[in-house]
């Protein structure tokens, strides 16, 4: 089944009874199908509160506004370079370095590991290139924080590369970044698994953030319709545990890039 009114994706993603896709359990240790199976995202019932809590617990550990600034800040030395900044950014806050005490067989690449990884994380599709980069990531950090850094990255540089996109010089990254979360956002589908009937139900997201019912003149990229009810956090029972953290990161990078653009040209 098909959902692409709001109203409907949002009683879908409110009903319990509606749970992620199954993911294979029999990964060998320190692959990616591995991860996947030991994962909130992937989990259900009181596996994914209790895998969801250890989340929320380091998450509060992190301060969003010092995260914004420290990314603005990295953008700004790297002269603009942005990719990878999120995820260094993120990566220093749960204090996950690159260290001489990785075992030297297996030299772990935070800035590249992490992309290599979260290339099949959402999809499920296994690569040795993805395995590898969790076995590397593995030395330097558990499940939790591994989860955090793959989704940060899945989601976040995908948001900042769109955004910048519809950018114009002056824009407010904050207005900028929530109309490109509601009109173009990165995770463009998301699907369940009705268990009363096995059923599996795809909503399209991009569909119901352009609801007319629900936005006004909702095929228009309009940064100052303000704060939307957009479905790309998630909703109901299993929203995304860290959207504020997420935005702050791409806030930051936007920051310096819009602050070093030149005047804003007329709409």
């Amino acid at each position: 089944m098909l959902i692409t009114r709001h109203a409907e994706a949002r009683a879908v993603l409110d009903d319990a009874a509606y749970v992620p896709l199954p993911v294979r359990q029999d990964g060998a240790e320190g692959t990616l199908a591995w991860l996947r199976a030991r994962v909130s995202r992937f989990s259900t019932g009181e596996i994914h509160a209790g895998r969801r809590r250890v989340l929320v617990e380091l998450l509060a550990g992190l301060e969003p506004a010092e995260l914004r600034r420290a990314a603005a800040a990295m953008t700004a030395e790297r002269d603009g370079d942005w990719r990878g900044v999120p995820t260094a950014v993120l990566a220093s806050a749960l204090g996950v370095e690159d260290t001489d005490a990785v075992p030297a067989d297996v030299p772990a690449d935070v800035p590249a590991d992490v992309p290599a990884a979260a290339s099949g994380y959402l999809s499920g599709e296994e690569t040795p290139q993805a395995d590898a980069a969790v076995a590397r990531l593995l030395t330097l950090a558990g499940v939790p924080v591994i989860t955090l850094l793959l989704q940060g990255h899945a989601a976040t540089e995908a948001l900042i590369e769109t955004a910048l996109r519809h950018a114009e010089p002056g824009d407010d990254p904050e207005a900028l970044l929530d109309e490109t979360l509601r009109q173009d956002p990165p995770l463009r589908a998301t699907r369940r698994l009705d268990t009363r009937t096995g059923e599996t139900v795809t909503i399209d997201l991009v569909a119901a953030n352009r609801d007319p019912d629900v936005f006004a003149d909702p095929g228009r990229f309009d940064p100052t319709r303000g704060p939307s009810p957009h479905l790309t956090f998630g909703s109901g029972v299993r929203p995304c545990p860290a959207p504020g953290h997420a935005l702050a990161l791409a806030a930051g990078v936007l920051d310096a890039l819009l602050s070093a653009s030149p005047p804003p040209r007329p709409r």
